[in-house]
């Protein structure tokens, strides 16, 4: 991913989309991200994945998750999460 200043990003336009064509750019202020520039393909392959998860259940992120590096079912996971909310109370 390029990565540009606020300042480029103004001072060159063209350029910063030009790049965005081929590749995300990351534009910065004060060393931070502030934005991303990108294609509208990869905008749109990006709404395709969101659009897949959001339809997904709790239970099915959670297997899909597989317990950040964990493994076991979803089943014990939500078990160990409604177990972890008891002992909030």
């Amino acid at each position: 991913m390029r990565t540009m200043t606020s300042v480029e990003a103004q001072n060159h336009f063209g350029m910063l989309l030009d790049s965005a064509q081929r590749e995300p750019v990351s534009i910065t202020r004060r060393g931070r991200p502030v934005a991303y520039l990108f294609s509208p393909q990869e905008y749109e392959a990006l709404m395709q994945r969101k659009n897949a998860a959001d339809s997904q259940t709790p239970t099915q992120l959670l297997a899909a998750f597989r317990g950040s590096g964990k493994g076991g079912s979803a089943a014990r996971l939500v078990a160990e999460r409604d177990a972890e909310r008891d002992l909030e109370v």
